[in-house]
């Protein structure tokens, strides 16, 4: 990781009134597709119990196979994309097609921002909303460029994201109108 430089770009005054940005892992869609055999095969079971031994065990095939194959498929398309929005007031991450998980975090809470070139799945032990103890939290949801903020309670939050450079320009941008940076007279 390292510090991005300083805004170079149009005065803060000029700044759109928010940055969005997005990534994308198409691989997630296949993973998907397993979840949606393993519903599928719960169907088949409770729709074709000709099973001699009981309707205990046919229950808990059912049951099983029906709740791996909907974790699975809610799991795989919650991180098929993140969709990143910075405004005025906070940093904003969405995952997936229906917005969750979520993270808001007010721009009051965020100390620093740093430009990530590369983050990996690995880094953080798979795709998806991870934390790590000695990392803090992430959203990984492909491999590449993202952002890091530091937060005022000591806490990280990572998220990749395309564009990861005007994101942490945007964000930038708005700290600086929140905490104008005052000349020391004494210095």
């Amino acid at each position: 990781m390292r510090d991005f430089p300083g805004p170079d770009g149009p005065p803060a005054e000029s700044a759109p009134a928010s940055w969005t940005g997005r990534a994308t892992n198409r691989a997630q869609w296949l993973l998907s597709a397993s979840g949606a055999a393993f519903l599928a095969l719960g169907i088949e079971l409770a729709v074709d119990s000709s099973w001699v031994s009981g309707i205990i065990p046919l229950l808990m095939a059912v049951t099983g196979c029906v709740l791996v194959g909907v974790m699975v498929i809610f799991g795989t398309l919650a991180f098929v994309h993140v969709a990143v929005k910075v405004d005025d007031e906070a940093f904003e991450v969405r995952c997936g097609h229906i917005g969750l998980p979520r993270r808001r975090i007010p721009l009051s809470h965020v100390t620093a921002v740093e430009f990530a070139p590369r983050v990996t799945p690995r880094q953080w032990g798979g795709w998806g909303y991870r934390w790590r103890p000695e990392q803090g939290t992430a959203v990984v949801v492909r491999r590449g460029e993202g952002l890091v903020l530091r937060l005022g309670d000591g806490r990280v939050f990572t998220v990749t994201v395309d564009d990861a450079a005007g994101a942490v320009h945007a964000v930038r941008d708005r700290l600086l109108r929140l905490n104008p940076v005052t000349e020391n007279p004494g210095a």
